[in-house]
């Protein structure tokens, strides 16, 4: 992977405002951290695990406010877009990924 495959796209989503989610390098780390790969994230938001959407949230927002806790994310959920919000997330996290070598 070379630098000019990560792309950082900035994915809107309706919350307590409109946000901005971003998975860049601190985001992931901070996906690792939580659930031990990026694989395993994404098998969990396959799941409609809810602790996982609001974890990923959580993530791809740290960029705009690093103090925001996953509870104040969870707090920002309207559960009727639940899906448009996973949508979000997927479409964010593979869009900053590098595209996979042949």
């Amino acid at each position: 992977m070379s630098v000019k495959d990560v792309k950082v796209k900035k994915i809107p989503v309706q919350l307590d405002k409109e946000r901005h989610l971003v998975f860049d390098l601190n985001a992931f780390c901070e996906i690792e951290d939580k659930f031990g790969s990026i694989t395993e994230a994404f098998k969990a938001l396959e799941n409609v695990s809810m602790k996982a959407l609001r974890t990923l949230l959580w993530a791809g927002l740290l960029h705009e406010d690093e103090s925001l806790t996953e509870k104040e994310v969870g707090k920002m959920i309207d559960i009727a877009n639940i899906s448009e919000l996973a949508q979000a997330v997927a479409e964010a996290m593979n869009t900053a990924l590098p595209e996979p070598k042949n």
